[in-house]
């Protein structure tokens, strides 16, 4: 008569995702977040929050680079 319930996995906030992606991208996401995000958290939102970060750094990348080209082209 003694049963544990288990409670319902809680969703993720999207900060949360966003940490998540971020922290894996720079290679430092713990063990521990890491199997919480596969036990509680949705593909569909890593997906589209890590192909956004993606783009975002591609683009920042390409900026620097045309920024640092154009101020070293001789006048």
């Amino acid at each position: 008569m003694n049963e544990q319930r288990e409670s319902p996995p809680r969703k993720q906030s999207l900060f949360s995702v966003f940490s998540s992606v971020s922290a894996s991208m720079f290679g430092v996401q713990s063990s521990k977040k890491h199997a919480e995000d596969f036990a509680t958290g949705n593909a569909k939102a890593y997906i589209a929050v890590g192909l956004i970060v993606t783009i975002l750094f591609v683009l920042a990348v390409w900026g620097v680079v045309k920024l640092v080209v154009s101020a070293t082209q001789p006048g």
